[in-house]
C-alpha cells in the first residue's frame, strides 16, 4: 500500500528513485513556495540521482540554477559552446525523460546548468559570477559549487541546487542553505551536517532530507566528527 507522510498527505510516483509511491520532497517544496512543485521536484529528483549513481563508475557534482533564468545568464558566461542551444524547448524540459541522460552526460563537463521557472533548461555549462554578493554565510569544508549558487541565489531570485562529488545534494534558497539530501543512508552517519540549529529530518526510500525547523517536530541531529568533501 502507498506510504503516507503525515496526516493525508497526496502521493505521487516518482519511479525513477523507488517504486515505493510517496510526496518525498514536501518538506522542502515548503521552505521554498514561490517555486512550483511540478519543476522543482523532478529537478531535485534528477540531481539525487546524479549524487547516487556518478558516472561511468566515478561520483560528479554539478549544479542547478532554477528560475529567474534571464538574471542567472546576464551574471554568468558560457565556458564553452553551448551543448543545449539550438534544441527545441519540447526537447529540453526537465519533465521529458529523454532529457534526463542528456543531463547527466553533460554533468560530467564544467560549469552549471540555468532552467528556467517552467522547468526548461536554458543553457549548460555556465561559469557563474554572482558579484556584489557580500556576506554569504557558507560553512567552512564547502567548495566553490555551493559559494555560487549561494551568491547567485542571493542576487536573483533563483533557486540553487547543487551536487557534490561526497554525494550530496544541498539547496540554496536568497542565499542561505535551505535543505540536505543525503541519498544513501549510510553516508548519514559519516556527515557533519552544515543545516546548524533545530532541523527536521526525514527518512524515505532510503534517502534522508534534512530541513531547517519548522514548528513542532524538530530534531537535533548529532553532526559526525568527520566532515565531508568540500566540493
Amino acid at each position: 500500500s502507498p506510504v503516507k507522510i503525515g496526516a493525508g498527505a497526496s502521493l505521487t510516483r516518482l519511479s525513477l528513485i523507488s517504486p515505493v509511491e510517496f510526496t518525498m520532497f514536501d518538506s522542502i517544496v515548503c521552505q521554498v513556495p514561490e517555486y512550483g512543485a511540478e519543476v522543482l521536484e523532478p529537478l531535485i529528483e534528477l540531481a539525487v540521482q546524479i549524487a547516487r549513481e556518478g558516472r561511468e563508475g566515478r561520483r560528479i557534482g554539478t549544479l542547478f540554477m532554477l528560475g529567474d533564468h534571464e538574471a542567472v545568464l546576464a551574471r554568468s558566461r558560457a565556458l564553452i559552446l553551448d551543448p543545449l542551444h539550438g534544441h527545441p524547448e519540447s526537447a529540453r524540459l526537465i519533465t521529458n525523460p529523454d532529457l534526463r541522460g542528456t543531463i547527466k552526460e553533460l554533468a560530467q563537463l564544467d560549469g552549471g546548468f540555468v532552467v528556467s521557472d517552467k522547468g526548461v533548461f536554458v543553457a549548460a555549462c555556465r561559469y557563474l559570477d554572482a558579484a556584489g554578493a557580500n556576506d554569504i554565510d557558507v560553512y567552512l569544508g564547502l567548495g566553490t559549487r555551493h559559494l555560487a549558487a549561494a551568491k547567485m541565489s542571493a542576487v536573483t531570485r533563483s533557486l540553487g541546487i547543487v551536487v557534490s562529488q561526497s554525494a550530496t545534494v544541498r539547496i540554496f534558497c536568497h542565499g542561505k542553505l535551505t535543505a540536505e539530501i543525503i541519498p544513501e543512508l549510510w553516508l548519514l552517519g559519516r556527515h557533519d551536517l552544515q543545516i546548524k540549529g533545530q532541523v527536521t529530518q526525514e527518512t524515505i526510500g532510503g534517502i534522508a532530507i534534512i530541513t531547517p525547523k519548522r514548528g513542532a517536530g524538530a530534531q537535533k541531529v548529532r553532526p559526525a566528527l568527520r566532515p565531508p568533501v568540500g566540493v
